[in-house]
């Protein structure tokens, strides 16, 4: 493979991803759905290149993110979980026992999901009481109610990696791969 096309292509999917990142002070939904949105794209780098190259593309996402990026919030959720799941989830589904690995699956997600709350307080310097209503602390709630909407990303972007390989692996596997 040719080296200058494998970064060329990698620096358009950086490109990609970070303009998503760049609209994400759009509307209020685009918070959670760009991150996400930017994420799948680390699934193209995977399928075509492998994990070693996408991990920068990541990386490089995340950083132009951080700096070009209205929106702190999703930023935030790309790093902690979005922009790299992607690529987590090709190598946890390696691992040949299933219930082992959707147990890893929900690991990552959940430990994630922490740690971005946590960033969010302390980093973002999001007030703690914004989180409760009343004497409820809602991100329990919401980490419970996380898990099932993790569960149907998951899903979803399993479906979107057969749509990739079924209408366009071939056609960028070509144009990567020309010697």
């Amino acid at each position: 493979m040719n080296k200058s096309v494998a970064v060329a292509f990698c620096g358009i999917i950086t490109a990609l991803s970070t303009v998503l990142m760049m609209c994400t002070g759009i509307l209020p939904v685009a918070t959670y759905a760009l991150p996400a949105i930017a994420g799948v794209l680390m699934i193209i780098v995977v399928v075509e290149l492998g994990r070693q190259w996408a991990f920068p593309v990541f990386a490089a996402t995340s950083l132009l993110s951080v700096f070009l990026a209205a929106d702190k919030e999703a930023v935030l959720l790309f790093i902690v979980f979005f922009g790299y799941y992607p690529i987590l989830k090709s190598l946890l589904e390696q691992i040949h026992t299933k219930w082992l690995s959707w147990l890893l699956k929900f690991v990552v997600f959940n430990a994630a999901m922490i740690v971005g709350f946590f960033a969010a307080v302390y980093i973002l310097m999001i007030p703690i009481e914004e989180f409760t209503i009343g004497t409820v602390f809602i991100p329990w709630i919401l980490l419970i109610l996380g898990n099932g909407v993790f569960l149907l990303y998951d899903y979803a972007v399993s479906g979107l990696v057969v749509l990739y390989f079924q209408r366009f692996h071939g056609l960028f596997a070509k144009w990567l791969h020309k010697k």
